[in-house]
């Protein structure tokens, strides 16, 4: 079966499908993008997204995955996110701390995956500087309940059409960096 027809029929959608990009003749990128325009196009999403995907291994070493409300990214694009310490993530993240995180851009025009090493903190003066109120009906006995997650990124992966930062068209492979 031939492949080559439909990739380049997918590609091309996928190119003229791209808010803003239609018919630009710039789209095959000659050279990567600067470190800094993916680490921006990458904030830009982190921010505005309201959740994010967080995926964990479990014991098996198969992948969980679950909808979090992050905190935006620090300036080192450091996340945390706030869970239950009886949730099954803290187990999994406790017994491998390998993660990543998947924002989806808001108006569809791309999409963040950021991959790193998580931790569990447990530090007081780090959970109240680290709370949403609307949590507050999750979390009863928010001294004894409420964890924080940091995740710290070694690598980030960004599409965003409207920044013209878009997948290799002969691998799909979208720009990245490793971070720090």
């Amino acid at each position: 079966m031939h492949h080559a027809r439909p990739r380049a029929l997918l590609g091309a959608l996928m190119i003229l499908l791209a808010p803003g990009l239609a018919g630009r003749g710039d789209l095959v990128a000659q050279t990567p993008p600067a470190r800094d325009s993916v680490l921006a196009a990458a904030r830009a999403i982190m921010e505005a997204a309201r959740f994010c995907a967080l995926v964990t291994l479990d014991e098996t070493g198969a992948p969980r995955v679950r909808t979090m409300d992050p905190f935006p990214p620090d300036e080192d694009m450091t996340v945390w996110l706030g869970t239950d310490r009886d949730s099954r993530k803290v187990g999994e993240i406790a017994g491998d701390g390998r993660v990543a995180l998947y924002y989806a851009a808001p108006d569809e025009s791309g999409y963040v995956s950021l991959v790193g090493r998580a931790r569990l903190v447990d530090d007081e003066a780090e959970k109240a500087a680290r709370w949403k109120p609307e949590w507050e009906a999750f979390y009863p006995d928010r001294a004894r309940d409420y964890l924080l997650i940091e995740v710290v990124p070694e690598r980030v992966e960004v599409v965003d059409y409207g920044r013209g930062l878009v997948g290799d068209p002969a691998t799909w492979a979208p720009p990245s960096t490793t971070i720090p």
